[in-house]
């Protein structure tokens, strides 16, 4: 039996206990797994993120004591992992942003 949903390609970073919290990975694995399913979550959960590209978001999972991000792109044939960090500040930081987008220039490249 084959999976439904889109696989989720992974160019940086991983979801794993520690540093996430159990409840913050399964959250964070429970979000993913609608993406893949083609659901569009919407704020709270996720916000688009043109800066980085056409089909960018943002997922945010709340965690005791940090707020995760989880760039991704919705492809026809895959989810794209470009990025997995802390949120520290309310602005996603510029080398974030110039990272999500070389990791996209350089798997665009490769396909």
């Amino acid at each position: 039996m084959s999976w439904p949903g889109k696989p989720l390609v992974w160019l940086r970073g991983e979801i794993k206990t520690p540093p996430f919290s159990g409840e913050a990975r399964l959250e964070a694995g429970g979000l993913l797994r609608r993406v893949q399913l083609g659901e569009r979550l919407p704020m709270p959960h996720s916000r688009p993120m043109p800066v980085i590209g056409p089909r960018c978001h943002e997922l945010r999972v709340k965690d005791a004591r940090t707020d995760w991000r989880i760039v991704y792109r919705v492809d026809p044939d895959a989810v794209i992992i470009l990025d997995v960090f802390p949120k520290m500040t309310r602005k996603t930081p510029d080398r974030v942003v110039a990272d999500c987008r070389r990791r996209l220039r350089m798997y665009e490249e490769a396909r």
